[in-house]
């Protein structure tokens, strides 16, 4: 899942992208509207997370410009206004959540989680195909019940082939959500992940695997039994 940050205090940006993309999240994060507005026309987002106190603008005039375009994009607004009133303005403006800071990195978690597990969004707890399954909470992946370990790159890789699980998924998707901006990443990057992962699923006699349509992408799909 890729979530685009907008928030200007630096100290709390940080702490936000870590804990995030410790919970397998891919985050741009920037501290201005304008930042914000080029990255949403480059980059189809699954979250944002938005401040108000901004220094180019008010976070909640752009949520109304943002929702008259008709982005449906889910908006969780993290800010310090934190009064009933600041609170109302902000839902009836847009907002799909409102989190008053400070706050607890485990309260946001729970809450993009919840905000992406809506009917129409894309998180479900637990993905499954064969005996491989993936908790996309824990992060945990196992085969036949049997844990197998998988970094996080494996891991966010296998969400998406899971959820497009039987269908090919061009490199560009692959590449747009595992990579935010700001990594450093080499040519070959997404090409080791998948042979990585591939290599674990075989290993771990999983009924299920990685195949390359060169070209154009990759697709998970059951093996095929005689």
């Amino acid at each position: 899942m890729r979530v685009l940050l907008v928030e200007d205090n630096e100290r709390l940006s940080s702490l936000m992208q870590g804990g995030l993309a410790r919970a397998g999240f891919t985050v741009d994060a920037f501290a201005s509207l304008i930042e914000a507005d080029a990255a949403i026309a480059t980059v189809d987002y699954d979250l944002i997370l938005l401040d108000l106190g901004l220094p180019d603008g008010d976070g909640l005039h752009w949520l109304k410009q943002f929702r008259r375009s008709k982005q449906g994009i889910p908006v969780l607004v993290a800010t310090a206004r934190g009064g009933l009133t600041d609170r109302v303005a902000g839902l009836d403006t847009g907002a799909d959540d409102y989190l008053v800071k400070p706050f607890e990195m485990d309260e946001l978690l729970a809450r993009c989680r919840a905000l992406l597990r809506r009917p129409g969004a894309c998180l479900s707890t637990v993905l499954s195909t064969g005996n491989l399954t993936l908790d996309t909470v824990s992060r945990q992946v196992a085969v036949a019940g049997n844990p197998i370990e998988a970094p996080r790159r494996e891991a966010d890789l296998l969400e998406v082939l899971l959820r497009r699980s039987g269908q090919v998924v061009p490199r560009t998707v692959l590449e747009e959500r595992l990579y935010g901006f700001d990594d450093d990443v080499t040519p070959n990057a997404l090409e080791a992940h998948v042979s990585r992962l591939h290599r674990r699923l075989n290993d771990a006699a999983a009924d299920v695997s990685i195949h390359t349509v060169r070209g154009v992408g990759y697709l998970l799909r059951l093996t095929a039994t005689p």
